[in-house]
């Protein structure tokens, strides 16, 4: 029997993967509604995949299976208000907010529901996200089972103990502005170098977009890999030589701990 599937919030993340879901064939837009706070996003979301949508969170999640609580953390709360004596007693519910611990979610239902964290990322928006998933004990393995299935329209999952949920914030949910900022800087010096710049953001982004497929396929450790680039006496070793020196593994690192940090005190 198909599951109806309610996705609280609209935003990019919401859209990436309710995209992911139809292109996969997995769910049926018939079995998908989402919510958000005007009409015309709605209208417009209604158009754009011809699920069923609504302003009214309590009205949505009235005869859903599964409710996905897709708005920012900080209105987490007064949306598992308005939904909790409304929604069914067996429903599934997923979270994809940072640092909102199971323990949290039980507090704010004032009782424990079926419960599946996770931390999706912005890759979903072309079909490559990385996910880390933990779950309550009322969930059965058939239920994550069938939620990572759900997600492979567009991520990857893997199951994390809860500890470890903050980690997958750092690492994966938080990262791809690192590696943004990683192809701008490379651009901007093929630019100085004399390349234009919309031909400088396809080769640095190919350049990552390769690398980081060579570290999945290969199965070698990225140590190794950059060494296959480090020819004795080259170029490549020197420039790495300059980012050894301008601290760049310390600078990510840090800047991971303190996403970590973040993560942990939301």
């Amino acid at each position: 029997m198909s599951k109806k599937v309610t996705f609280i919030g609209c935003g990019n993340m919401a859209t990436a993967m309710i995209a992911g879901m139809l292109e996969s064939g997995k769910v049926a837009a018939s079995d998908l509604m989402a919510t958000a706070k005007t009409r015309e996003t709605c209208e417009k979301k209604a158009k754009e995949f011809g699920i069923q949508t609504l302003t009214d969170n309590a009205q949505a999640v009235k005869e859903s299976d599964v409710i996905v609580l897709a708005v920012k953390p900080q209105f987490y709360q007064d949306v598992i208000t308005e939904i909790k004596e409304v929604m069914k007693e067996n429903a599934l519910v997923i979270s994809i907010a940072p640092g909102k611990t199971l323990e949290w979610f039980e507090e704010v239902f004032g009782r424990k529901v079926k419960l599946i964290r996770c931390m999706p990322n912005t890759p979903a928006m072309v079909g490559e996200g990385m996910m880390g998933i933990c779950a309550n004990d009322l969930v059965s393995q058939d239920e994550i089972n069938w939620w990572i299935d759900l997600c492979r329209g567009f991520s990857k999952a893997e199951v994390v103990p809860e500890r470890l949920m903050d980690v997958v914030t750092a690492v994966s949910g938080s990262s791809p502005a690192y590696v943004f900022l990683f192809i701008e800087a490379m651009a901007d010096a093929a630019v100085a170098g004399g390349m234009p710049r919309s031909q400088a953001y396809t080769f640095a982004a190919q350049a990552v977009l390769g690398s980081a497929k060579m570290v999945l396929e290969t199965g070698k450790h990225p140590g190794e890999l950059k060494d296959m680039v480090c020819s004795p006496a080259g170029t490549t070793i020197q420039a790495v030589r300059v980012l050894e020196q301008k601290g760049l593994r310390s600078a990510v690192i840090e800047a991971m701990e303190t996403c970590l940090d973040i993560s942990r005190n939301m």
